[in-house]
């Protein structure tokens, strides 16, 4: 396991062929130490994958977010049950098990006293900035002799990283998620057909920042322009063509104060209406409906920005930006997009899911960013 652990992360740094630059991912950040918070998720070999090969699965991918009421205050209004149906069959029961496993890793007293005191000993006031991100993949990866070598470029260069097993009875204590997690745990709220770690995801990376505030990234977004006059902002994915008003928003990065109400309000949405078995419910869809609901409102101050601010190109364009253009007017559109991000753009997702298999095409508009931007991109060894 280790091997293919080492493996995937050695390729996540060369599959792209990715060129050394001597300049910074966070290059426009003024501050000479930003900090970075990694959560990992510890899954041993047989709970990272979940194997469906010998069945057959259907997850509801929706298209469109509905101009309706946030769901947690129609079922309240409606005195509605949220616990879900427990399914009974022996499939759905071994995946249940495995996401009980995947739960328990995330407490205890031993989990809960090193989050807390390795958390409040690196958020110092001193960076100007405060990252953090998930990561699925074991703890030891990073939190190890091997996991420093990782690590170690970002160190070299000022930055302060640190990697930790989230405490989610912690995170989530006095929230709506709370009891969340304890029907999860007994059997009473059905986990779905999604992984369970991608959805603690969606939760984590909530109930971190309404605890104790700051940048959450995706791991598949570029930094274009420094975030540190950014506050308490989520980006807007799409808008409506004609009256330019957004029609979905995305959890990719989140920008906010500690104890901010529109955090707790999309804990409380999270519990209530979690679904394990539609892609986006829980996540992207969620921090819209909520938003949808209390926009304008006194007390939820936040900012909605524009897709160029973190989404300029969509998941549709982005190969456009691997591949060399092969013809002029191509080139000329991929220019004005370039130059649109660079005036505009805080950072560029990358859509992982769907970029990945693509490869960075010398001379291309994604060498040129990354060559500008990146920091670690040379040789990265795990031997």
């Amino acid at each position: 396991m280790d091997n293919e652990i080492a493996k995937k992360v050695t390729d996540m740094f060369h599959h792209r062929r990715l060129n050394h630059s001597g300049s910074s991912l966070f290059t426009a950040f003024a501050a000479t130490v930003i900090s970075l918070i990694v959560f990992t998720t510890i899954l041993v070999s047989n709970l990272s994958v979940r194997d469906f090969s010998a069945k057959v699965v259907t997850i509801e991918i929706k298209t469109v977010v509905p101009y309706l009421p946030l769901s947690s205050e129609k079922e309240l209004s409606e005195g509605k049950n949220y616990s879900m149906k427990q399914h009974h069959n022996i499939t759905i029961k071994e995946d249940n098990n495995d996401n009980l496993q995947v739960i328990e890793l995330f407490g205890g007293k031993d989990v809960s006293d090193k989050f807390q005191q390795r958390a409040t000993e690196f958020l110092r006031d001193d960076c100007e900035v405060n990252f953090m991100m998930t990561w699925i993949s074991p703890a030891e990866l990073f939190d190890s002799p091997q996991g420093f070598r990782i690590l170690k470029p970002f160190l070299d260069r000022g930055y302060r990283v640190m990697a930790v097993t989230p405490d989610l009875p912690f995170l989530l204590k006095d929230t709506a998620g709370e009891s969340w997690l304890e029907e999860i745990q007994t059997g009473k709220r059905d986990p779905g057909k999604i992984p369970l770690a991608q959805n603690l995801s969606n939760l984590m990376r909530l109930a971190y920042l309404f605890k104790f505030g700051g940048v959450y990234l995706d791991t598949d977004m570029i930094v274009l322009k420094s975030f540190k006059t950014l506050r308490n902002v989520i980006g807007a994915q799409t808008l409506e063509p004609v009256s330019r008003k957004w029609t979905r928003l995305n959890n990719a990065v989140l920008i906010f104060d500690k104890n901010h109400p529109l955090l707790l309000k999309c804990i409380e949405e999270f519990a209530l209406t979690f679904n394990g078995n539609v892609w986006g419910h829980n996540g992207p869809y969620l921090v819209s409906r909520v938003a949808r609901a209390v926009e304008g409102t006194d007390g939820y101050n936040f900012t909605i920005m524009t897709p160029p601010a973190f989404y300029p190109v969509n998941w549709v364009e982005i190969e456009k930006l691997f591949k060399v253009p092969r013809t002029e007017k191509d080139s000329k559109r991929v220019q004005v997009k370039v130059l649109e991000m660079q005036k505009r753009s805080y950072g560029l997702h990358l859509w992982n899911k769907f970029s990945s298999k693509f490869e960075i095409e010398q001379g291309s508009a994604m060498d040129k960013l990354v060559s500008d931007q990146c920091i670690i991109c040379g040789s990265v060894s795990l031997s």
